[in-house]
């Protein structure tokens, strides 16, 4: 399947998948940033995806980047839908900080990586009582209740 892709800066290379086995292609910073500690910066990736329908991608952190630089996604991922490609519609990856010194983000790094999910929505079917036992509530199987 053939994907469309938008990049701002033709200088920064197209995503690629770096192995056979890969299911996430790498996303480069467009632009140097930095983040100081405790905060949230939003890196532009250089890239509109038109995001077939029926599918979302997803922009994660790469699992080096915590360990290297510090930065983690500030909500755990980003999701992009499948109409968020118009003109304007740049591809930004939040990191947040939680070292303890200025992280820089240098152009052309790699920041991240995308993952395309397939992805189907439910009608609901609205009940006054759901089936199944009850499992004891937030963290029942790990102990937090």
């Amino acid at each position: 399947m053939n994907v469309k892709i938008k990049r701002i800066d033709k200088d920064l290379p197209l995503p690629v998948y770096e192995t056979d086995g890969s299911v996430g292609f790498d996303i480069h910073a467009r632009e140097d940033i930095s983040v100081e500690p405790g905060k949230i910066a939003m890196v532009p990736s250089n890239l509109i995806v038109e995001v077939p329908k029926g599918y979302m991608l997803v922009v994660a952190s790469r699992s080096s980047t915590p360990l290297k630089k510090g930065l983690t996604p500030p909500h755990g991922f980003g999701i992009i839908d499948h109409d968020y490609c118009g003109p304007e519609d740049e591809i930004s990856v939040l990191v947040y900080n939680f070292s303890r010194e200025q992280v820089r983000v240098s152009r052309g790094e790699k920041i991240a990586q995308g993952v395309f999910v397939k992805i189907d929505k439910f009608d609901w079917e609205e009940v006054d009582e759901i089936s199944g036992d009850s499992r004891g509530g937030f963290g029942s199987t790990g102990g937090y209740n």
